[in-house]
């Protein structure tokens, strides 16, 4: 159950309104149940969002070696069968590996079809110019054996950065100048809506060229509801952060919202104050 709004302070405006400002981080040491809240009603994707963040961080992915393998150690078996969420099996354990292979994260390869593996799979599918769906059919295990690269948004944006395509609604967070994660995000919904206490504007994911600006671990409560693990790159008042709702349609007030699992330890991949940080429409 979504507990009700708690506004600590106002918002912080920019260009009419801003997706947060920081208040006191929330003191327990494992996340919450978060929300967010929006005039539109989303459409809600048919499977549940990660009801918790990983109890320790996910390993980072390596930066060095090739960036997509040319074809899996384990292929997917050669059947017309749809692989869904729910499912599960040595089908869908052989999905998360090559996923996290072509650093999809599709969180604990444990066999098991969940929100985690299926927000991977939005993001794989998406960047192969794939129709994003809740199944993974025989067109997407070709595409897995045969992968494309995502698109470089920025070529000499620096050997460590971060790309956000909001077209596609996907990160990409180069290492060594090598793809060290990919990730569905859900950016600005661009619906109009005021602030508590604050101003009113368009809900607007920034396009341009950022930096980190500071971390802030946990739950952190704004004017807007809260986010997890936030790293802010403009002041305090636009992050790419954890939801527990991270939608295939753009639904946040302006933030980027990552899933939860990711959010877990994206922010030890991320030196933070000063990664360049790309975001481009």
């Amino acid at each position: 159950m979504r507990r009700p709004l708690i506004f600590l302070l106002p918002v912080l405006a920019l260009a009419g309104a801003a997706c947060g400002s920081v208040s006191t981080p929330s003191p327990a040491t494992s996340p919450q149940p978060g929300y967010s809240t929006s005039p539109v009603a989303p459409a809600l994707p048919s499977a549940p969002a990660s009801p918790s963040a990983p109890a320790s961080p996910s390993a980072p992915a390596s930066p060095s070696g090739p960036t997509l393998p040319s074809a899996p150690a384990s292929p997917l078996p050669p059947t017309s069968q749809l692989l869904q969420p729910g499912m599960s099996g040595p089908a869908v354990i052989q999905l998360q590996q090559r996923l996290a292979d072509l650093k999809y994260d599709p969180g604990p390869i444990d066999g098991r079809f969940g929100a985690d593996t299926l927000e991977a799979v939005w993001a794989f599918q998406v960047v192969q110019g794939l129709p994003a769906q809740d199944a993974v059919n025989s067109v997407m295990k070709q595409a897995l054996a045969s992968p494309r690269s995502p698109a470089v948004l920025v070529p000499d944006g620096g050997s460590l950065r971060i790309e956000i395509n909001l077209a596609d609604e996907v990160l990409v967070l180069y290492r060594g100048n090598q793809v060290s994660l990919i990730s569905h995000v859900s950016s600005g919904g661009g619906y109009y809506y005021c602030s508590p206490g604050g101003g009113c504007g368009y809900a607007v994911t920034p396009v341009g060229d950022f930096t980190t600006t500071s971390f802030t671990p946990g739950w952190v409560t704004v004017p807007l509801g809260e986010m997890y693990n936030p790293v802010f790159f403009i002041d305090t008042a636009y992050a790419i952060h954890g939801d527990t709702d991270v939608p295939l349609q753009p639904v946040s007030h302006g933030c980027v919202r990552i899933p939860m699992d990711i959010a877990g330890f994206f922010y030890t991949l991320v030196p933070t104050p000063g990664t360049p940080v790309y975001i481009r429409g």
